[in-house]
């Protein structure tokens, strides 16, 4: 059976522009592309050129090799031709191989955000089409508004569609702008422009403000829509776009939707899925998600035992994909809850070999489970995990000792005469039998310790130039003053690209972040001296 070609139109680089916070500078959206590339989209929407410095700059030239480079933009302006509408002629001429414009699809924002008639906006999609086509173009309209538009008036929303097919625009997109229509709406109203417009020539734009945009874009797939438009990790405005990280793996790797589409995503190309979402991250200066679908962290991880057991038989029975099909991996949780199956499995996740028979194991799994009891949580702290099975199996040097640590945090007035809070630690170490002690200020007794701490490592400095701190959580376990504390680091090394997470538990909360910070810093040691 011959199968029908979906396409993908990426819009990280436009919609997902929108997202609060972001703000993506040219260098940036040309490392993003390059993502984009790796990934296999079939479009890759670049911005809006003539609408700010850094999209007019991005589209000076053409920056993809195979995807669709592609320009956004509005149509012409109601009371004057095309050729005389700045905004689209800065559109037309830029470096773009398609360009896809918006238009009003609801009669409500006609009136209101236009201020023309109905016909006045059929009028200036066909004329932009038109224009976009005789310079050679793709020509796509996004109908904005589309299913509000639909469920306000149905017969004007289908004239918009209609009109942009008719002047000859490639792809007519459903816009859930407001992200509120549910998948059997789309669905059925997908269904119904089938009509006037063939599936082959719709696409969907969905928005999650509901949790449904994966969902409600594969409501489409299945109605008839043939191009699919979202984002990297879903980002975009409000609650985000439709999450092509999610999308490509389900229509890739599910039977109701790989046996009769076909994508132009290889299986080598989602194998670099999980890869691709992270240093989309990486980029942004954010944390993955941990909990992604198909790429977070913990996506194929289980904590149970006997769960943990049961996939130790066979995957299958608790994965729904194998992990490996999308670059993740599959994770056995060390926890109160572990049997020496999840421990076995853990150790060999983060390259630790040890026969089954070794008593050793017997003491690590005590050892777990009494910490954890403590408080302790290495399920979520990786590499502090790491250490212990190292330290308990005899692995690990001794790159340094602390001595001692002090932290003073003062607040006085300062020489201009301002009140000002100042943190200053004091750390004493010996590294290979030589005491040092190094004193730093910083921004809090957490950061003064962090840098006092990272000042002078002897031989071991340049090996911790890329370390940083990105993340600082803590918990209070249980009430009172006296509360014992939970603090997890998530640290970085800008070199390496590595990141790991450790723990510290103390009823002082200064001293449980001390805990974290030593893992961190002898976790990245190891890793630099061979530990892989």
């Amino acid at each position: 059976m011959t199968k029908d070609r979906l396409y993908l139109f990426d819009t990280t680089l436009r919609d997902g522009a929108q997202t609060s916070g972001i703000d993506f500078s040219v260098n940036e959206k040309i490392v993003i592309a390059g993502l984009l590339e790796r990934l296999g989209v079939d479009y890759l929407e670049g911005g809006y050129p003539g609408a700010n410095p850094t999209d007019t700059e991005f589209f000076s030239e053409k920056r993809t090799e195979k995807a669709i480079f592609t320009a956004f933009g509005m149509t012409k302006r109601a009371g004057r031709s095309a050729a005389n509408d700045p905004g689209l002629q800065q559109i037309l001429s830029s470096k773009s191989d398609a360009c896809c414009f918006v238009a009003k699809a609801w009669d409500y924002h006609v009136k209101i955000a236009l201020g023309c008639t109905n016909e006045e906006n059929l009028d200036s999609i066909h004329e932009t089409v038109t224009a976009a086509v005789a310079a050679g173009k793709e020509a796509m309209i996004d109908c904005e508004h589309f299913f509000d538009g639909y469920k306000a008036n149905p017969d004007y929303a289908v004239d918009c569609a209609r009109t942009a097919y008719q002047a000859g625009a490639r792809w007519i997109v459903l816009c859930d702008t407001n992200g509120g229509t549910l998948p059997d709406e789309i669905y059925d109203i997908v269904t119904r422009v089938q009509e006037v417009v063939p599936g082959s020539h719709l696409g969907i734009h969905t928005h999650d403000d509901t949790g449904h945009a994966v969902a409600n874009s594969l409501a489409a797939v299945d109605a008839g829509v043939r191009q699919v438009q979202g984002t990297l990790n879903g980002l975009g405005e409000r609650c985000g776009n439709a999450n092509l990280i999610t999308l490509i793996p389900t229509l890739k790797l599910k039977p109701a939707f790989n046996e009769r589409f076909e994508l132009g995503v290889n299986d080598d190309q989602l194998k670099d899925i999980t890869a691709i979402s992270h240093a989309f991250d990486e980029i942004l200066n954010r944390s993955p998600d941990r909990q992604a679908p198909y790429v977070g962290e913990t996506a194929f991880a289980t904590k149970a035992g006997i769960h943990a057991s049961a996939i130790l038989k066979d995957p299958q029975t608790y994965e729904h994909v194998a992990p490996e099909n999308v670059g993740n991996q599959r994770r056995v949780l060390v926890s109160d809850q572990a049997g020496k199956s999840n421990l076995l499995e853990e150790l060999s996740r983060v390259g630790i070999e040890v026969d089954k028979a070794d008593p050793k194991l017997d003491r690590l799994l005590a050892l777990v489970k009494e910490r954890e009891a403590e408080g302790y949580a290495y399920e979520a702290a990786d590499a502090s995990f790491e250490l212990l099975a190292r330290r308990e199996l005899g692995e690990v040097p001794r790159f340094f000792d602390v001595n001692s640590f002090r932290v003073m945090v003062e607040r006085r007035f300062n020489a201009i005469g301002d009140l000002v809070t100042v943190s200053e630690a004091v750390v004493k170490v010996d590294v290979e039998g030589e005491t040092r002690m190094s004193v730093a200020e910083g921004n809090g007794p957490v950061n003064a310790l962090d840098m006092a701490l990272r000042k002078d490592l002897g031989k071991y400095q340049s090996d911790i130039a890329g370390l940083e701190l990105i993340d600082y959580k803590v918990r209070i376990l249980n009430g009172g003053t006296g509360a014992v504390t939970r603090v997890l680091i998530e640290s970085h090394d800008t070199k390496s690209h590595r990141r790991w997470f450790t723990i510290g538990v103390s009823s002082n909360i200064v001293d449980a972040s001390f805990q974290a910070l030593v893992d961190s810093i002898t976790f990245a040691l190891l890793k630099a001296n061979g530990s892989d």
